[in-house]
């Protein structure tokens, strides 16, 4: 049984483990379905793409055609003007089939010109709360990557009352002075206001750097079986965030058997080792 989580104030009880449909940027349809029926067969009930996922939104949403969307369903747009957020909101719907998505969020909300513009008159703060008004999306949230992104979120959630944020997390990230100290900051605020919390790069090893790239996440992911369980368990040991699924469809059995699989958060001893075995890195500095 895979862990669950109220998710935030939706009113919506979500796997811990989010499928992060990154996962199908330019899958052939056979194996999108084939992921979708591992992921109903495992109880996954929430999946989360993006406008900007290269086909994921045409391919999840043709599976939604033929077997309906039995899942919470979030996606997120990456314009920052009201009128392009907008035509690209009503896109999404299209692609997907369906009239209404449960969460739009902001996408990689984190750097100074785009939190202006996003915030700022016609910005895409606009848009997001138009789309709720006219019900083509339930909740709004707001993402980001990057060590300056938790101080984002929060200067966000001072001036709109997201309901959801989402940002990187595990353990060579948070042992990142700031982003550690910024990341417990943004948790506390979000325990307050009951705002979901989903974090990213769960089982980042490292940049890519000289390796070659086998794996369609943009990062190189832990494989082993023993490893993904260490990372895993770790992220899960914070009982309050969701952890969204590596874009890698071949990797997600991995992550789904040990989140079944979780009791007990590992030592800091343990990720250490993990971390000078592998040399492992943050993918963020």
């Amino acid at each position: 049984m895979l862990p669950t989580l109220s998710f935030g104030r939706t009113g919506h009880e979500s796997t811990r483990t989010i499928f992060g449909a990154a996962a199908f940027w330019d899958t052939p349809q056979a194996d999108v379905d084939a992921t979708m029926d591992l992921l109903l067969q495992n109880g996954i009930n929430h999946v989360d793409t993006a406008a900007s996922y290269g086909k994921s939104e045409q391919l999840l949403g043709d599976w939604i055609r033929r077997h309906g969307r039995p899942f919470f369903l979030a996606t997120k747009t990456d314009q920052r003007t009201r009128q392009a957020a907008y035509y690209q909101i009503r896109r999404s719907l299209d692609l997907l089939h369906v009239d209404q998505v449960d969460l739009i969020q902001l996408h990689a909300l984190h750097e100074e010109p785009d939190w202006q513009t996003a915030f700022g008159p016609g910005g895409v703060i606009e848009a997001v709360t138009q789309a709720r008004e006219e019900g083509l999306a339930r909740f709004i949230g707001v993402t980001g990557h990057g060590v300056p992104v938790p101080e984002f979120h929060l200067r966000s959630l001072a001036q709109f009352d997201f309901d959801s944020v989402l940002l990187p997390y595990n353990h060579v990230m948070m042992q990142n002075p700031r982003y550690a100290e910024n990341f417990d900051k943004l948790l506390e605020v979000c325990s307050q206001r009951n705002i979901a919390v989903q974090t990213i790069k769960g089982i980042t090893r490292s940049p890519w750097n000289d390796v070659q790239q086998n794996r369609t996440t943009w990062y190189r992911p832990l494989e082993e079986q023993a490893d993904i369980d260490l990372a895993i368990h770790w992220i899960f040991g914070n009982p309050q965030v969701f952890l969204n699924m590596a874009g890698d469809i071949h990797i997600l059995p991995r992550i789904l058997d040990a989140a079944r699989r979780f009791s007990l958060r590992p030592s800091d001893a343990q990720m250490q080792d993990l971390s000078e075995r592998l040399k492992m890195e943050p993918l963020f500095t």
